[in-house]
């Protein structure tokens, strides 16, 4: 089907084509004056200057060709050469009509791409924090976006398994316990398939190590040595490692769940350790890295760069790897297994310098053939209301799970206070809702800005918040479900009438923006484009819904057409907040 806007362009080019002046650059676009007009078109201006006439000429020439339109009810030129619009009522109605009978409500499906999504960015043996909350939500949210155009997408959480802190916990594990069979370089037996711990002990044990490390220099010499020794192949370390990964896996698992947040790969850096010394050997030989004060780098400056990048390093003077030895060798697995057309990288915007070292070296080094695309999303910080770095009462970082459960329990009790449904409903309810204000609260705001975490607004049912989009969505579905309680029969798009209200109008002009707008964010990997016309939608819903005596209405033709323009807005909204990794509860 074609959206009302693609008809719109047609006919404007089409009536730039009679009045014979050049189509090409003729288009209709959004009014940013909606006092004025609903769309306008400013090519009059743009043509005016290569035809060597005066704008409104061309625009008054091109409106009176456009006064005919079925499309359009009115169509004026104004000064300097905008063509102001206004869509017919009917036209509205047919694309309404036209949308829900169509998949996914008339928006364009992509010709499928695998494309992989790298997000999470989860620590093995440390407990999801705060600061993973934007990652996930982010990395999340462009997955299902992906998967709601058509691609096939696969999320990989690519966890930190292969640094550190993995001799850090081994060296601590050993003051502790040191007489586990694990330290015993002569022991030759089975080693124990129970690990030495509880995800509780793992938990304490990583920071207590940290702590130890940076106080104690001969402890963390150990804790390096234990590092290499581990990714050397030391069999007591690498079945320890095992435990600790088996271990913390699960219990990061359990905290993506808690915040309907999932992975198809559970990846990590250990996966691309097979691969470095290949990568090195290669790059060396081929000349794309050289020595430099004894590490060894990559050049990645590009002539008209606007500022000066330092190389990236692959190999440190000692003979470590990196980050981007690691990231260049998981893109050399990502390449053999799955080869995706598009790579989305969802990491904190201060590691842009790194996606852009690792990028060019992956480009230089031929690992990613021209037509795969490299995207990297760099998003700001969650902050305080004192506009610092979130944090609990007592000035730590606070939990994933804690900050889950204290936007659930503010939510709980708003429920509670207006409504009587029974404590388990009530409960399933609250947390539907409470991920709404979490995950709406951060994608609303584009991903590169820092915002302000504020449960108090984030948990309102009032303004542009997550629950009360889907309160809007819950009042749909209740007065839909009321209709059929009361003997009316299923209403369908084919009940729809051309909008006479000023409010029904406004509400249909704005669903039959829903493609362009749902296209535009996906083709920008912006969420937050998402939230912004699911508010305009929900905002205009409830102004029809003031104004509008829905159910009470006597004329039963028009209910029906009411009752048929409500459903389309449920329809999309719930639509939008899938993209988004959000559901509606059935009663709030």
């Amino acid at each position: 089907m074609k959206t009302i806007e693609e008809r719109m362009n047609e006919e404007m080019r089409e009536a730039f084509s009679s009045c014979g002046f050049p189509e090409a650059g003729a288009a209709v676009t959004v009014s940013n004056r909606p006092d004025l007009c609903e769309y306008q078109c400013s090519s009059a201006m743009a043509e005016a200057k290569k035809l060597h006439r005066k704008p409104i000429d061309i625009a008054e020439a091109v409106a009176e060709q456009l006064r005919g339109s079925s499309v359009f009810s009115e169509v004026s030129a104004v000064m300097p050469g905008f063509i102001n619009l206004k869509v017919s009522a009917d036209a509205m109605a047919e694309a309404l009509r036209a949308m829900e009978a169509e998949p996914k409500y008339g928006a364009h499906m992509d010709s499928p791409r695998t494309i992989l999504v790298d997000y999470g960015g989860a620590n093995a043996a440390k407990p999801l924090h705060v600061g993973h909350l934007r990652s996930a939500i982010i990395g999340d949210a462009l997955k299902r976006m992906g998967a709601f155009f058509g691609n096939r997408m696969i999320g990989d959480v690519h966890l930190g398994d292969w640094g550190l802190q993995m001799g850090l916990i081994i060296e601590e594990l050993r003051l502790r316990k040191p007489d586990l069979s694990y330290f015993d370089p002569g022991f030759k037996g089975e080693y124990p398939a129970e690990a030495p711990f509880t995800i509780s002990e793992l938990e304490e044990i990583y920071p207590t190590a940290s702590k130890r490390a940076k106080e104690d220099k001969a402890f963390a010499e150990r804790a390096h040595a234990s590092t290499r020794k581990l990714q050397e192949g030391d069999p007591g370390f690498r079945a320890l490692w095992k435990h600790i990964m088996r271990i913390s896996t699960a219990d990061l698992r359990k905290n993506y769940d808690a915040l309907d947040v999932h992975f198809e790969l559970w990846k990590g850096e250990s996966d691309a350790q097979p691969y470095i010394p290949g990568l090195i050997e290669d790059f060396e030989k081929r000349g794309i890295a050289h020595e430099s004060e004894g590490a060894l780098v990559v050049d990645i400056a590009e002539p008209g760069d606007a500022k000066e990048y330092p190389p990236c390093i692959i190999r440190k003077s000692d003979g470590a790897s990196l980050y981007a030895t690691s990231d260049l060798a998981t893109l050399i697995d990502r390449e053999k297994h799955i080869a995706p057309a598009l790579y989305i990288y969802v990491a904190d915007k201060r590691q842009s310098l790194h996606y852009t070292q690792f990028f060019r070296a992956a480009r230089k080094g031929g690992i990613v053939p021209p037509e795969h695309e490299l995207k990297y999303i760099g998003f700001g910080t969650m902050n305080g209301k004192d506009g610092k770095p979130f944090k609990t009462r007592e000035g730590g970082v606070m939990r994933l799970e804690v900050l889950i459960r204290d936007v659930k329990e503010a939510v709980l009790k708003r429920i509670l206070e207006n409504r009587e449904i029974p404590e388990e409903e009530a409960q399933e309810t609250a947390r539907i809702v409470a991920l709404a204000a979490l995950k709406y609260g951060d994608l609303l705001n584009q991903a590169a800005k820092d915002y302000v975490f504020d449960l108090d607004r984030f948990a309102s049912f009032e303004g542009n918040t997550g629950p009360y989009i889907l309160y809007t969505a819950v009042r749909i579905k209740s007065i839909l479900r009321k209709y059929g309680q009361r003997g009316g029969a299923p209403v369908s798009a084919g009940d729809l009438l051309p909008a006479e209200l000023p409010a029904e109008r406004a509400l249909s002009l704005e669903l039959t923006r829903y493609a362009g707008n749902v296209e535009a964010a996906w083709r920008d990997l912006a969420p937050h484009r998402v939230c912004q016309y699911l508010y305009s939608v929900a905002d205009r819903f409830n102004a029809f819904y003031h104004e509008v005596p829905i159910l009470s209405e006597p004329d039963e033709t028009k209910k029906r057409s009411y009752l048929a323009l409500i459903r389309i807005t449920g329809g999309i909204l719930e639509a939008c907040l899938g993209m988004l990794g959000m559901r509606v509860p059935e009663r709030m």
